[in-house]
């Protein structure tokens, strides 16, 4: 399909000059600092899980095991929100940003592709998070001398549903952030160099045209007659 004039060109046909939004990538701190912490979580977790079991890998301390799970869920679930905050913009950044030739080979080809399924990730824990503000008005209108302990668990249920979330993101939101960081980092560093070629262009084009202007007549020598003053 032909693109008009009035169109935005594709990103790779657009010229290093174009004033590229990257105010998307100040949040890609944010979503490394995240994936760590559900990463950490699932860890912690993973050290002391096999302690309330048997060999055979069942429950023995049960009210412990519940107690840990719910520790885990809570922390993921708080890193999810990160995502949600910041997640969307970040894709949206990156995916401009991206040329055709970066998913077919590169550096960041293969997590390009990961990206395919980050979408639904972060449309479900959104819904997610959409039902659990859904709760909370309900139980303000409802139960307003007993929402703390409906809240409680109705959070643990929360946070239980959007564990798989947040398993989905600690694999795939690694590849965001390298995707994201090196595309940023490419934009600024084609801007930059068409800045230096731009003045260096200009810094040409000025000395030219200092070097055509008419040199100035010589001063006449003294005693000599001036021109067009009879004496």
């Amino acid at each position: 399909m032909s693109v008009s004039s009035s169109s935005p060109a594709p990103a790779e046909n657009q010229p290093a000059a174009a004033s590229v939004d990257l105010a998307w990538r100040r949040h890609i701190p944010a979503l490394a600092a995240a994936v760590a912490g559900i990463r950490k979580a699932s860890d912690d977790w993973d050290a002391v899980s096999d302690s309330f079991c048997d060999t055979d890998g069942w429950p023995v301390d049960e009210h412990g095991y519940e107690d840990g799970k719910v520790k885990r869920d809570a922390e993921a679930w708080r890193h999810v929100e990160v995502f949600l905050d910041h997640g969307p913009e970040v894709l949206a950044g990156a995916r401009a940003t991206a040329r055709s030739a970066d998913y077919a080979e590169g550096p960041i080809s293969e997590d390009l592709r990961w990206l395919r399924g980050i979408d639904a990730t972060l449309e479900h824990a959104g819904q997610l998070q959409r039902e659990w503000d859904q709760i909370l008005v309900l139980m303000d209108a409802s139960m307003p001398g007993s929402r703390k302990l409906y809240e409680d668990r109705a959070k643990e249920e929360r946070n239980a549903d959007g564990w798989h979330y947040a398993d989905e993101l600690a694999i795939r939101g690694p590849a965001l952030v390298r995707a994201a960081d090196h595309l940023a980092r490419r934009a600024d560093a084609e801007h930059s160099a068409h800045t230096k070629r731009a003045r260096a262009a200009l810094a040409r084009s000025a000395s030219g045209i200092r070097g055509t202007l008419p040199a100035s007549p010589p001063a006449p020598a003294p005693g000599a007659p001036v021109p067009g003053r009879s004496r």
